[in-house]
């Protein structure tokens, strides 16, 4: 339906006719419970806003997707809901200058995580609610206006199924059946949030004297689903919450603005979190249900802490509308780490974020759909494919090179004034530069052309002139850009000279910090220092660029990756070589070799992490598919004798036992699997549990030696919400023409699967070693996908689409195809083109891996 892809310039006419005075808005929950699901389940919602307009007699719409509208009031005028209600819209004609609109409606229960998501615990029977609604999907819930820059307070009641509890932003109370909310601040529609249900609920509390002498309490509360409750380690996530809470305070000088502080950890969520505020909502796969390594500790500290930040940067401050995402998602993924190191355990955080959260930023500033971090958001569909690695990682990188640019003093004094100035408003991007501007003293207008205003990444280069004595007589640094994104930026990097010890480490000693400008930049610093090993431009990971060798680093790299000693040093080697690999000037096989040598003396073990999938990623996409086999049984091997290797019980071995699951295909491994699932076979110190049985039984199932009687079993032995997504997702892996087509159906052709269903079917449909049982749905995909996009929610079209992808099968046929049907969709939403472009270009980019693979130009 056209109307519920809202424009931005429907929005800015709205934004300027109206003002909104305040929401009232009553829910009926009863219905979540009992009954059968034979029709769309719904529930009453009843709205009552108050606004006003500028132009008395001036027509415009509210917001609301529901199956029916039961009574609308205008100003006391009844309106018909037949004439006035089209499905996502309701048509508001002769405004007055204070208006009072009233919408009764029936909103649907949702099982794709959009709007009121309805989840029924399979071990238990119980009944679970909670909202998501980032860009636009509040909508779902109650009649509003649908855009960031219309914010109001917000009254909330709630009528729910008996023994239930209900949390919303504000704190709640039970009267007379009914749960009523403190009014809310002033804040935008999309994070106004319900979770109501049998959830498992501890509490805690945080205090502090602010610098004015006043205590400041936030009550805390935690919840999940009480079937995770034995898994619940609250006692850790209450932890962070307190060292997030002091250093935002401590840096901020703006008190938590939105009274109580509670997490709920919701099942089946299409997102890390969301920060509602004073109600944050997770997917509760960040309740550990078996054992994890520590980087799964720092990933779920680092979410918290990003969701935090959103308090300042998005709820109490927000976009005008979503060109500007940049100005909550970047700050708050920047602030995540930052807060992270300074104030958690978790104090090699920053090694994370080059090693892993820059790599997605890469990726996306790379495909044909990159953008500036101030992106071109025409509408909502827009914006919600904008939820991306460059608004995101690219954003928070640039901030990172910001404070570097502008000093950590400057930068957070900016924020403080940014905070205080904009308060319970809304801010566009010259906001937050003229308070930056006047902190530092910076022309952040000339800056912010150069790294907001423009798109694409930056390749740096050192060249290293030698003397006949061994010195450095010239270093010079070589910025490159790509023909479609010609900008080269102003980079302030650190330059390190690595060489050998003469125990045989690999360590710095010399360092330059230099500012790059234009295509070379002579490093004066280090003339005359001793011949370098190997060079490391961008060191310490100051800026955001692509980070390329020498040929002497790249021989040193090739000798001795693993000899390197500062960790972060060796993890920014590490994404180098995997950009070599990706952009086409290193065989796969070389990077797999190195991961094969040196991986096992990678001490971050968030780095190995990436290396298991940087590794398994090179094989099935970039390797040539001559030696593809090959490659397999070498990462097999590898991985199987690193597992026996590590220290019994490490975190080290857990990782590596899941990463051979992961590419184990010979008869022999998966014997092993079989024999460590079934108790037949051990390898000291390794605790099989219930996650990791799950992870030996996938590859099992995808080989055909599991069948579904033995993945029946299974599940009977963790009969759980989580149980039921890895049985679907080992069901769709078995290697059958009949499973396949069963699973392309759930998915394609119907809708009765939940979002998380839907996720796991299409990860196990999609098998790398199935490429000739799915190769007969690979022109099916293009037959689909525009009326998939048509029919389902934009969640569950976004993940067919990208998930059913084609590209292991007939790959060059495949591109060829793509193009097709992107020269016949010219039509076509442009959301659904953006993803089928994004597709082709990562499989052409395989292509050519493919092509560099076979020829084995490097290392040879």
């Amino acid at each position: 339906m056209p109307g519920e892809n809202l424009s931005r310039d429907e929005a800015r006419e709205r934004a300027a006719l109206l003002s909104v005075e305040g929401y009232e808005v009553s829910l009926d929950l009863r219905s979540a419970v009992g009954g059968t699901d034979a029709g769309p389940r719904t529930f009453r919602s009843v709205t009552t806003i108050r606004f006003r307009s500028a132009e008395p007699g001036a027509t415009t719409f509210a917001d609301l997707i529901a199956p029916s509208v039961t009574a609308v009031s205008l100003n006391g005028r009844d309106l018909d809901p037949g004439a006035v209600f089209d499905g996502s819209r309701i048509l508001l004609e002769d405004l007055t200058e204070d208006n009072e609109l009233v919408v009764d409606a029936q909103c649907a229960y949702s099982r794709t995580g959009e709007g009121m998501h309805r989840f029924v615990d399979p071990e238990d029977g119980e009944v679970y609610l909670y909202t998501q609604y980032e860009p636009a999907d509040s909508r779902r819930v109650f009649a509003n206006f649908e855009q960031p820059d219309l914010k109001a307070p917000f009254r909330f009641e709630v009528r729910a199924p008996e023994g239930w509890v209900v949390w919303s932003n504000g704190v709640g109370e039970l009267a007379d059946g009914v749960w009523k909310f403190a009014e809310t601040k002033p804040i935008s529609t999309y994070i106004t949030a319900f979770v109501a249900g049998p959830y498992h609920y501890v509490t805690d509390s945080y205090e502090r004297v602010l610098d004015d002498g006043t205590r400041l309490e936030i009550p805390l509360g935690a919840m999940c689903r009480k079937g995770l409750a034995r898994h619940f380690d609250s006692d850790d996530v209450f932890l962070v919450t307190k060292q997030g809470l002091d250093f935002f305070h401590d840096n901020f000088d703006y008190p938590y603005p939105f009274g109580k502080y509670d997490q709920a950890f919701v099942p089946e969520y299409n997102l890390g979190a969301m920060e509602n505020p004073g109600l944050v909502t997770f997917r509760e796969e960040f309740i550990f249900r078996g054992r994890v390594t520590q980087a799964s500790y720092e990933r779920r500290a680092n979410v918290i802490l990003h969701e935090m930040a959103h308090m300042w940067f998005g709820d109490l401050v927000t976009m005008v509308w979503w060109d500007d995402l940049w100005l909550k998602e970047s700050f708050a993924d920047f602030m995540g780490t930052f807060s992270m190191v300074e104030a958690t355990r978790f104090t090699n955080g920053w090694i994370t974020f080059a090693n892993n959260r820059k790599s997605w930023a890469y990726r996306a500033d790379q495909l044909p759909s990159t953008h500036p971090i101030t992106a071109d958001i025409r509408d909502l569909e827009d914006a919600k494919l904008n939820f991306d690695g460059i608004t995101y990682a690219k954003g928070a990188s640039v901030l990172k090179q910001l404070v570097a640019y502008v000093g950590r003093d400057a930068f957070l004094e900016g924020a403080r004034r940014y905070f205080k100035r904009h308060a319970y408003g809304n801010t566009q991007l010259g906001d937050l530069l003229s308070v930056l501007e006047e902190t530092s003293g910076r022309d952040m207008a000339t800056w912010s052309r150069s790294w907001l205003q423009t798109a694409g990444v930056n390749s740096l280069t050192p060249q290293v002139i030698l003397s006949a004595e061994g010195r450095v007589t010239e270093l010079a640094i070589l910025q490159e850009a790509a023909e479609s994104h010609p900008e080269l930026r102003p980079h302030r990097v650190a330059v390190g000279l690595y060489r050998r010890s003469p125990e045989g480490a690999v360590e710095r000693y010399a360092r330059a910090e230099v500012d790059v400008e234009g295509p070379r930049t002579v490093v004066g610093e280090l003339v005359g220092t001793e011949a370098p090993d190997l060079v490391l431009v961008n060191d310490d990971d100051l800026t955001y660029c692509k980070i390329r060798f020498d040929e002497g680093s790249l021989a040193a790299l090739r000798d001795g990756l693993g000899d390197i000693t500062d960790p972060l040093a060796r993890a920014l080697c590490w994404s180098a070589l995997w950009n070599l690999t990706r952009d086409a000037l290193m065989p796969a096989r070389d990077f797999i070799d190195l991961v094969l040598r040196f991986a096992g003396r990678e001490t971050d073990i968030g780095v190995l992490q990436m290396l298991h999938a940087w590794a398994n990623s090179a094989l099935t996409h970039y390797a040539a598919p001559g030696w593809r086999e090959e490659g397999g049984r070498l990462l097999a091997e590898g991985a199987l004798r690193e597992l026996r290797l590590t220290e019994p019980g490490s975190q080290h071995q857990l990782t590596w036992a899941r990463f051979f699951a992961a590419v184990a295909s010979g008869e022999a491994d998966l014997q092993l699997l079989q024999g460590l699932l079934e108790g037949t076979a051990k390898i000291d110190g390794l605790e099989v549990d219930q996650e990791l049985r799950w992870a030996f039984l996938e590859p099992l199932a995808a080989h055909g030696v599991a069948d579904e009687g033995v993945i029946a079993a299974e599940l009977a032995r963790d009969d759980t919400a989580s149980g039921k997504r890895h049985q679907v997702r080992c069901l769709a892996a078995r290697p059958s023409a009949a499973v396949k087509a069963q699973a392309w159906a759930s998915v394609v052709e119907s809708d009765s699967l939940s979002n998380a269903l839907v996720e796991a079917t299409i990860a196990g449909f999609a098998q790398s070693s199935h490429r000739e049982l799915t190769a007969p749905y690979a022109s099916k995909y293009f037959e689909v996908i525009e009326r998939v996009w048509g029919e389902r929610s934009i969640q569950i079209g976004m993940d067919v689409v990208r998930g059913l992808f084609p590209s292991l099968q007939d790959p060059r046929g495949t591109l060829e195809a793509a193009d097709a049907w992107l020269a016949a969709h010219g039509a076509a939403a442009p959301a659904l083109r953006r993803l089928v472009l994004e597709a082709r270009d990562d499989l052409a980019r395989a292509l050519r891996g493919q092509a560099c693979d076979d020829a084995g130009a490097f290392g040879e």
